[in-house]
């Protein structure tokens, strides 16, 4: 009960620290304020880099939850096998 407790505290009270303040989200453009803190990006090329970074770790997920789905490894020998038969 009490690691419940805890985790939900620090769930709330990490949201706090996650939200830009006032000053930064002066400084953001539309799409981002209010999400970060610092200055937004300054030109075209940033924005490429986000969104390049941002297909990159959605891809990266997909494969992951895909290859959780369906691992495709069925042979009898394949080595998670010494592992899932080890008693």
């Amino acid at each position: 009960m009490k690691r419940g407790i805890l985790i939900v505290f620090f769930a709330v009270l990490s949201q706090h620290f996650a939200l830009s303040c006032d000053a930064c989200e002066k400084q953001q453009p539309a799409i981002t304020r209010g999400i970060t803190h610092g200055n937004g990006p300054n030109n075209n090329w940033d924005w490429v880099i986000v969104i390049v970074m941002v297909v990159i770790t959605l891809v990266t997920l997909c494969f992951s939850i895909w290859y959780l789905i369906r691992p495709g490894e069925n042979q009898s020998r394949h080595i998670k096998r010494t592992i899932l038969n080890l008693q």
